[in-house]
């Protein structure tokens, strides 16, 4: 499988989605924010629990050109101008809510979303 960065701005709610259902279907995964927030929602913790992925103990992490030079994919979800782009890597651009303030019945939506995208993913 493909190395996977998935990254958006916080770092808290869908590149942690995305990267626990990637790691879940067995591929390789980070994920990075390039304004990291404290802690990842709560919710989306709540939301993976609930089909058996726990992330309780993740931290949202800042960006590096490490996490950029890693990855053969990178998945931007909404950070715009604010995440780097290195010349060769392959990019995608997932336009996805951000689960902020959203319930968890949206943040399921939300996952599901992820996890049908993830499994288009090489």
């Amino acid at each position: 499988m493909t190395r996977v960065l998935f990254v958006c701005v916080q770092n808290a709610g869908r590149s942690q989605l995305a990267q626990a259902l990637y790691e879940a279907r067995g591929g390789e995964a980070r994920s990075a924010g390039s304004r990291p927030a404290d802690e990842v929602h709560p919710v989306v913790v709540e939301a993976l629990e609930e089909i058996g992925i726990d992330i309780g103990d993740r931290a949202p992490k800042a960006l590096t050109r490490e996490d950029m030079e890693w990855a053969d994919l990178v998945v931007t979800m909404g950070c715009g101008d604010e995440c780097p782009v290195i010349p060769g890597k392959r990019y995608i651009d997932w336009n996805l809510a951000d689960p902020v303030g959203l319930c968890l019945d949206e943040v399921r939506e939300l996952r599901v979303e992820i996890e049908r995208r993830v499994a288009e993913l090489p």
